[in-house]
């Protein structure tokens, strides 16, 4: 065999090997290659509640998308019509395939458990508006699955306080979840559902800048992206704000893939990169496996500690439910030293404060179903009827968790945190609550998050 002849087999060689490398790491050749699309919203100039931070953040991250290859639309402070042109352009561009990424800050709302985007100049004064005033996610999300491309990523910043919250019947803070979206698509939030990302006191809010930072590291696979930035939040706001992701990607995407020297090294270093995640997914299952032993271990030692007492009760011809000494009076409520509160004029008797964080409907239920003070073991959830028997319009306090809203609540024996509590009523997917900042009733998801305060029939 011939010098030659042994070159063009060597070369047929290598051919071969590097067609069966592009047909089996699709992910990783197209990371670099493939078609990247993106629109950026920021709205910042509302007349209402106007926020510092959003013409910032879309700007910045319009720069930064350009940097990493994206072909980017931005539009800032935009109107209704200009909002809905954009999407529907973007959605255009998307059916020629790629990478499709919308990208929005300023205001957004949820209304039965739908998110709107509040574009500049929208005029809303009740929550019947929204509708017709603000823009519905649910149209980027048909956009992107009218398209049929291969990747979209839908970036929320738009968690900060409902402004419009004292003119609506019902009071909703931070975004829903969405259930909804098409195939290969990753929805993040600046904050978990239901709950209000802060406006930022810098050039940036604290989610764009974090998110923007770790965008730029070389070879960082986009979930272990979101995952720093939850880091770098947590650290930040004391876990007070911590983002929240949903995804159904199949592939690898990298914001910044950077450059390899062959695809063999390439081949090599996402194997590594998949058995780390590999690895790293399995400590986290057994993490949580083990920490819901030890809650369930903790729960079982509680409940036999407590038959103890009963039986000892019992055994001594004692009433397993301890008496309470009255210790305060407020006009028809009196407090006693078990931790209870007495309302004389409906013998319901009220835990003296709610939970003290917010939890959804399942989990207050079990929380009220599961609570022991005062030694009775018939505690519940209250109804819309009883807790609106508790709101008082004239008297008024300062919620805990919020200090712009008022709280109005008949008596000072019994602590309510926050302006929202969850009620016993279901319908369907939804639980109803009560608003102690404005004597509302309403129905949201059992999904979201507000506070819940235990009651019991006094007997």
């Amino acid at each position: 065999m011939n010098r030659k002849t042994s070159r063009l087999i060597l070369l047929i060689h290598c051919l071969i090997c590097l067609t069966f490398l592009t047909l089996s790491l699709p992910g990783i050749v197209n990371a670099a290659s493939e078609r990247r699309t993106a629109l950026v919203i920021g709205n910042s100039v509302y007349s209402s509640s106007p926020l510092k931070n959003p013409a910032n953040d879309a700007a910045d991250m319009a720069t930064n998308l350009q940097r990493l290859g994206f072909s980017v639309t931005l539009k800032m402070n935009a109107s209704h019509q200009e909002m809905e042109d954009a999407i529907r352009d973007f959605g255009d561009q998307l059916k020629k395939g790629g990478v499709g990424l919308f990208f929005y800050a300023g205001h957004g709302v949820q209304i039965s458990g739908r998110n709107y985007l509040i574009p500049v100049g929208a005029r809303i004064n009740r929550d019947t508006d929204v509708k017709f005033q603000a823009v519905d996610t649910e149209i980027v999300l048909a956009e992107m699955g009218n398209a049929g491309n291969n990747l979209n990523i839908v970036i929320l910043d738009a968690c900060r306080d409902n402004p419009f919250v004292r003119s609506f019947r019902t009071g909703s803070r931070g975004l829903a979840i969405i259930s909804d979206a098409p195939r290969g698509t990753l929805i993040t939030y600046s904050t978990s559902p239901g709950k209000v990302a802060a406006d930022g006191s810098g050039r940036n809010s604290p989610y764009t800048e974090s998110l923007i930072r770790h965008m730029n590291t070389t070879g960082l696979p986009i979930e272990e992206v979101f995952k720093e930035v939850r880091r770098d939040l947590g650290r930040k706001t004391g876990g007070r704000q911590v983002p929240w992701e949903l995804s159904s990607l199949e592939g690898q995407f990298y914001f910044s893939p950077g450059k390899q020297s062959s695809p063999v090294i390439s081949s090599a270093t996402d194997k590594l990169s998949v058995e780390q995640r590999q690895i790293e997914a399995e400590r986290d299952r057994i993490r949580k496996e083990r920490e819901l032993f030890e809650q369930q271990e903790a729960l079982e030692e509680e409940k036999r500690i407590l038959e103890e007492k009963k039986k000892r009760l019992v055994m001594g011809g004692q009433s397993s439910i301890p008496s309470a000494k009255e210790i305060k009076r407020d006009g028809r409520f009196i407090a006693y030293d078990n931790g209870t509160v007495l309302d004389t004029s409906t013998s319901l008797m009220w835990a003296t404060a709610d939970n003290g964080y917010d939890i959804n409907w399942q989990n207050a239920k079990n929380y009220c179903d599961n609570y022991r003070v005062g030694g009775y073991t018939d505690w519940r959830m209250p109804t819309q009827g009883e807790l609106a028997g508790l709101y008082d319009p004239s008297k008024s306090r300062r919620g805990v968790c919020d200090q712009r809203y008022e709280i109005h609540v008949a008596t000072k024996l019994i602590d309510i945190t926050c302006f929202g509590s969850w009620a016993s009523e279901t319908r369907g997917a939804d639980a109803a609550n009560f608003f102690f900042n404005g004597g509302e009733r309403g129905w949201y998801r059992q999904t979201i998050y507000y506070r819940v305060l235990p009651v019991r029939n006094a007997k």
